[in-house]
């Protein structure tokens, strides 16, 4: 894949030193679910036959998802414009092994999650908080701030373990369900609702107040 393309679908989203800016999902349409996976389908498709347009194109709608998830994984901007990176690289490189028995950002999402925690096996994260605005997805953000107040909730997901918060993030913001977590994460659907039973245990405890804790 050559360089050029990566800079010319991000030279299309919006970033500045903190972080995203705007809507979180690069070209997201306000559509279906079904209909966004035809379409991602198809410009899989496309990808499979070596176009690079329909390459760029899902680059820039999922630019913003998979950086924002990656983010929230190893919690460095730098490392997560590699996940990005190499995950769209995969995509470009194994576009004709999607076989369509999972929804496209299914498939996509499973690539970004295993670069992502060993991205972070491999590197620290920095003290420097990513807010949850800028990984998040507006209408997922507006359910969890209803219960949380957004600075607690963002200090408190960084505080869980990578693959506990991947199932926070994959649920709360990306919006998947249990069965497709466990396609993304490689692993039973048992197993990612235990992990999302420890990561509600463990915020609750920390959003927890004094008088709740006593």
């Amino acid at each position: 894949m050559p360089l050029a393309v990566t800079q010319t679908a991000v030279a299309e989203t919006p970033v500045t030193e903190k972080g995203l800016t705007g809507q979180i999902g690069g070209e997201r349409p306000a559509m279906g679910r079904d209909t966004r996976d035809k379409e991602d389908c198809a410009l899989l498709a496309g990808i499979a036959r070596g176009e690079m347009q329909s390459f760029e194109r899902l680059y820039r709608r999922y630019y913003g998802r998979v950086f924002g998830f990656a983010g929230r994984i190893t919690q460095r901007m730098d490392t997560a414009e590699e996940v990005v990176n190499d995950t769209m690289l995969t995509v470009w490189r194994k576009a004709e092994s999607f076989a369509g028995r999972s929804r496209a950002s299914t498939w996509i999402f499973g690539i970004a999650y295993r670069k992502a925690l060993r991205a972070r096996s491999r590197t620290r994260p920095e003290h420097e908080e990513l807010e949850l605005e800028e990984v998040a997805d507006p209408v997922q953000s507006e359910r969890l701030e209803a219960i949380f107040s957004r600075d607690q909730l963002a200090q408190a997901l960084n505080r869980l373990p990578p693959e506990q918060r991947a199932v926070v993030e994959l649920t709360y913001v990306q919006g998947y369900k249990y069965t497709e977590i466990a396609e993304i994460a490689g692993c039973p659907v048992g197993t990612v609702k235990t992990r999302m039973r420890h990561a509600r245990e463990k915020l609750r405890h920390m959003l927890a107040g004094p008088e709740t804790e006593q």
